[in-house]
């Protein structure tokens, strides 16, 4: 059984920083791709950023030069570090990891943390 828990959302002013994680649980044999999605209300999900097993990363172009994603292997763990926040950067935040367990190579998702930029 896998779970990727999010933490790290909330309330922000515009201009203002949040730093998201994401922690991959189970019998994980080996996490390649790993990504954060977000979802604005009545719009679709869209990829906010990925970074490969070996560090290379691709960004929306939205966020590029404000967000920077990052990984830590050896925790299982991928992070957001959001700077220059938006008010269009408002967003449910879902992380995404495509992984090998025993039973084979899936993606899972986590269940998602809220980040609202308003004043």
């Amino acid at each position: 059984q896998v779970q990727l828990v999010e933490s790290g959302g909330g309330l922000v002013q515009p201009g203002g920083s949040l730093r998201l994680s994401c922690a991959a649980s189970g019998t994980i044999v080996k996490i390649y791709t790993l990504a954060w999605y977000r979802q604005a209300p009545g719009k679709q999900r869209e990829l906010v950023a990925v970074i490969a097993s070996g560090g290379s990363t691709n960004y929306l172009d939205f966020v590029k030069g404000r967000f920077t994603i990052s990984r830590d292997n050896a925790k299982n763990t991928v992070y957001l570090q959001m700077n220059s926040l938006k008010p269009e950067d408002t967003a449910v935040y879902y992380c995404n990891a495509d992984l090998a367990t025993y039973r084979g190579r899936l993606d899972y998702w986590g269940q998602g943390t809220q980040v609202t930029v308003s004043s």
